[in-house]
């Protein structure tokens, strides 16, 4: 199922925003934007989109209890936030650890709720 497979990429995509956050603290550098940020971020934000799209889609169609289209708009939006803000060591860490876990819990939880098996939608 192709939501499913995209949701498992922006939980991969979520550990190696920090990942790439705590590395760019820890050598203390500034990325060139042209060269290493604009290009991963416009893969990464159309990946979001159409991972939003699907979700929504998907939820429209099943009605799972406690998963509403809302979470997804919140956490595309924080998504696409966040995918920036790594690169970047002057970044809040505070609220961008919180930013990805709140991303995290909303993958995780679309996930598990494919998973009961309320999976019917390409």
């Amino acid at each position: 199922m192709r939501l499913l497979e995209e949701t498992y990429t922006l939980i991969d995509e979520c550990e190696a925003c920090l990942q790439r956050f705590q590395e760019m603290r820890r050598l203390d550098m500034e990325p060139d934007f042209f060269n290493d940020v604009k290009p991963h971020v416009d893969i990464v934000h159309t990946r979001i989109q159409e991972w939003q799209q699907l979700a929504a889609h998907w939820i429209k169609s099943t009605y799972p209890k406690n998963l509403y289209v809302q979470q997804i708009d919140h956490a595309a939006d924080a998504m696409e936030q966040f995918v920036v803000q790594s690169f970047y060591k002057g970044t809040s860490k505070k609220r961008f650890i919180q930013s990805i876990q709140s991303a995290q819990y909303t993958l995780k939880l679309l996930v598990s709720k494919i998973e009961e098996g309320e999976d019917d939608v390409q």
